[in-house]
């Protein structure tokens, strides 16, 4: 006990000095990530009083995020007596090495540059990639993130976006619903074709130009198909959609047109 108390005694100033230099190193790493958080949050507030695209602001304040705290983080390092500049130099050589293990998150970093140079989707377009559906949310350095419409959040690395086809739903103002309709073949063509377009002429959502098209499409093994291809404006597409599906069955069934379920006749021979 004895021989740590003189010990304690004799290396005071040292313990001091390096406490002090801890001290300011855990403040400076803390204070760093605060300012880091900080930087980010102002780059994304001045993207968006640019009015530039949402998607664009998260991308880049995660890229200032990350690079002031790395700053942060060899400000602390050095406060505590390593020297940087080799810390540097071995995190490049650790770098490269890292950088071939981790080949996927680098191919996502790429890639999420690629998305924001070539703008294939922002934030707020309802687009389908990798598989999924969703509304983008943001989109990262390393992901991209979907809101589906029952509120589901899915996150889709930004290679596994930009290595397939990505649809877009939300790019063009207008959208064309495509609807099949069977009638029997005992029915009225003409007056069928009618009672269609009238149910279109009736909803005011529907576009005038470029006008709808009602045609007869297939001579099926139940029933004879029409095409129902209306205009819309994109953001209507899904309430006009329902809309049609209810009203066209009710239009049918007033005019005694019967839409036929799938059937076979089977002749028994003896």
């Amino acid at each position: 006990m004895n021989q740590v108390l003189d010990w304690l005694n004799n290396n005071s100033d040292l313990i001091v000095h390096y406490g002090i230099n801890l001290t300011l190193a855990v403040v400076i790493f803390f204070v760093g990530n605060k300012v880091a958080k900080f930087c980010a949050k102002i780059t994304e507030k001045a993207f968006a009083k640019k009015k530039v695209d949402k998607a664009v602001g998260t991308f880049v304040s995660s890229i200032i995020y990350s690079l002031v705290f790395a700053a942060a983080t060899l400000m602390a390092l050095s406060q505590v007596g390593i020297e940087t500049t080799s810390f540097i130099a071995i995190l490049g050589a650790a770098g490269l090495a890292i950088g071939l293990a981790l080949q996927g998150s680098l191919s996502n970093f790429a890639s999420g540059v690629l998305i924001i140079i070539l703008r294939p989707f922002k934030s707020g377009d309802y687009i389908e990639a990798a598989g999924h559906s969703g509304s983008v949310e943001k989109i990262e350095i390393f992901a991209t993130e979907l809101r589906t419409p029952d509120n589901k959040v899915i996150i889709i690395p930004n290679s596994s976006i930009m290595s397939g086809a990505i649809t877009n739903y939300s790019r063009e103002v207008t959208r064309r619903i495509d609807l099949v309709v069977g009638v029997g073949y005992d029915a009225d063509l003409k007056q069928a074709k009618q009672v269609l377009q009238s149910v279109l002429n009736k909803n005011p959502k529907i576009l005038k130009d470029p006008s709808y098209n009602v045609a007869v499409f297939e001579l099926a093994d139940s029933s004879v198909n029409f095409v129902v291809r209306p205009w819309v404006n994109t953001t209507d597409y899904w309430d006009v959609y329902f809309d049609l599906m209810e009203n066209i069955k009710i239009a049918l069934d007033d005019a005694n047109i019967n839409i036929p379920y799938p059937q076979m006749d089977v002749h028994v021979q003896k």
